[in-house]
């Protein structure tokens, strides 16, 4: 098996070879500087609030949550389960229904 291997390994190095400068070149990788907008806006003041602020401002901005549409309280939840099941966002049971009651208070449809 390894006399078969090694003829086809040789070969390939030798065409490979010539190649290996321009390789480095193609990946050369250069920094970048990013200015990301900053906010210091908290939920406004609320049963839930605390919860919302705590949990929500991690990854996702007052203003964001708060210039989303109206959402019916079946749609905040599958929001909110989607964060802790798609993205991991560490949200204990009673910070979700808190978070949820915050926003169907706050942005509901109905």
């Amino acid at each position: 098996m390894l006399r078969a291997v090694l003829p086809m390994v040789v070969v390939l190095s030798l065409v490979l070879l010539p190649h290996l400068g321009e390789a480095a070149t193609i990946t050369a990788l250069k920094s970048l500087k990013l200015d990301v907008p900053t906010s210091d806006a908290m939920f406004p003041a609320g049963t839930g609030s605390d919860a919302i602020n705590n949990n929500c401002l991690a990854c996702h901005s007052a203003d964001h949550v708060l210039n989303q549409p109206s959402l019916s309280r079946a749609a905040w939840q599958e929001v909110v389960n989607k964060m802790i099941t798609a993205y991991k966002a560490p949200i204990s049971p009673d910070d979700a229904k808190a978070i949820v009651d915050y926003l169907v208070h706050t942005k509901s449809a109905s």
